[in-house]
């Protein structure tokens, strides 16, 4: 019995590793750039977008067609950023161990 309980005190252990990786991402913040950095988003490890820059020059009517779309491929970069440090963090976590398909903090 005695394995069975390392095994349930190592299942707390991380659980509470894990509660701990959710609120450092919460807090992470990435930024996200487009347009040679004429246009920078912030998201957090989580991929809530907690910011935008924007250039003043592209704030013309004439620019709006290009400024959306620097918008959508700032924060893209920004999403791919959070992505690749939440899965630095849960292989930091779990020591490379894969986890099961469709486990993520989220």
């Amino acid at each position: 019995m005695k394995n069975l309980t390392d095994m349930m005190k190592q299942a707390r252990q991380l659980q509470s590793k894990l509660a701990e990786a959710q609120e450092e991402l919460e807090k992470l913040e990435v930024e996200g750039v487009s347009g040679g950095g004429m246009v920078r988003v912030t998201l957090t490890g989580k991929g809530t977008m907690a910011g935008i820059k924007i250039d003043p020059s592209l704030l013309k009517a004439e620019e709006g067609e290009i400024l959306e779309d620097l918008i959508v491929a700032a924060h893209n970069d920004a999403k791919v950023k959070a992505e690749a440090a939440t899965a630095e963090k849960m292989k930091a976590l779990t020591g490379g161990l894969p986890l099961p398909p469709g486990f993520n903090l989220g």
